[in-house]
């Protein structure tokens, strides 16, 4: 006689579902699309020019020029955004970023031509100051050099404004300094960019995981033996990320982000189900590089361990996730 009191064996067999393709597609919780990816690119001087970046096989640092190339591509693949992070010339690095807010900045022209070529492509710019500091800091320091808050806020007002005036259509500050949210949008609304999105890095940690994108963009020696533990979070905290995040909101962010990726999707899925906003993840340079090499190594299956990995960021709630295999995976889903 079967017996069939609730949650028994035989009378429940969670493997039936998952017997045939068709039944697992039916109940499948969670779907990666093209819509959830957006494409970071690295911007460089020059014309024609291809940078490989050796810490992150298949990624290049590009001139404007090939830069519109590969936009339109991921464009023409469905991809609905891209993140562009500037490499500057060592000789325009100083104490003070001062090229961070030039008007013919390399970030600047870059997105003047890509919202003039492509304006149905999203663009998000990088509001930080390492790109531009002779220090590889993201913000101004004192003699001691300790990153100081508030004169670095006024520069990234700055930057943010040179951004939004240039076209972006989202800008994102990733330094973590406090109250530059709230002094952003301030700004943005005073000169008449109130559609100008923000997406705040609020909860960016202080992380290993780095590396690769400090290559990519040349703060890594500017860095030298520095570190960034006295701004970004302390890999052991949760409630502050939570705190980070409500703070940014009530000063004017209209997305969240949580950076690094993998290591932290329990923060992303405290952020979703506490506050149910856009949130975002960053898989950041060493997620990627971690994964190229164990695949061309022949270790792991490329396609499959990255859709895996991308979906365990919708999984946990990311609404979208920065990510360097944007366009193998819009390639991967057609």
């Amino acid at each position: 006689m079967l017996d069939t009191r609730p949650g028994l064996f035989p009378s429940v067999r969670p493997r039936r579902m998952r017997k045939d393709d068709f039944s697992r597609r039916l109940m499948r919780e969670n779907r990666l699309t093209v819509d959830d990816l957006i494409y970071p690119l690295f911007v460089t001087e020059g014309t024609k020019a291809r940078e490989p970046v050796a810490s992150m096989p298949g990624v290049e640092r590009l001139s404007v020029d090939l830069l519109l190339e590969e936009a339109a591509a991921a464009l023409e693949l469905g991809i609905p955004a891209v993140a562009l992070f500037p490499v500057i010339a060592p000789e325009k690095k100083d104490q003070e970023a001062s090229e961070a807010w030039n008007p013919e900045g390399l970030a600047q022209r870059a997105v003047r031509v890509l919202k003039a070529r492509l304006p149905e492509l999203g663009v998000i710019t990088d509001v930080a100051l390492d790109p531009f500091t002779s220090h590889g800091q993201d913000g101004l320091i004192d003699d001691t050099g300790y990153v100081v808050n508030d004169k670095t806020v006024d520069a990234l007002v700055k930057q943010a404004l040179s951004h939004a005036a240039a076209g972006a259509d989202v800008v994102a500050p990733s330094d973590m300094m406090d109250g530059r949210i709230g002094a952003i949008r301030q700004a943005l609304e005073a000169e008449g960019y109130v559609n100008t999105r923000i997406l705040a890095y609020s909860a960016k940690y202080a992380s290993s995981f780095y590396g690769p994108f400090r290559d990519a963009v040349g703060s890594a020696a500017n860095l030298g033996g520095g570190n960034k533990y006295a701004y970004q979070m302390d890999p052991a905290n949760g409630d502050e990320a939570l705190r980070e995040v409500e703070l940014d909101l009530q000063e004017g962010a209209d997305m969240v982000m949580v950076k690094p990726g993998m290591p932290y999707l329990d923060i992303v899925r405290r952020v979703k189900e506490r506050f149910g906003v856009p949130t975002y993840a960053y898989q950041v340079s060493g997620e990627y590089a971690m994964l190229k090499a164990a695949a061309q190594n022949g270790w792991l299956d490329e396609r499959a361990v990255v859709l895996e990995s991308l979906l365990a960021f919708k999984r946990a709630g990311a609404d979208g996730i920065l990510t360097y295999f944007a366009k193998d995976v819009a390639t991967w889903l057609k």
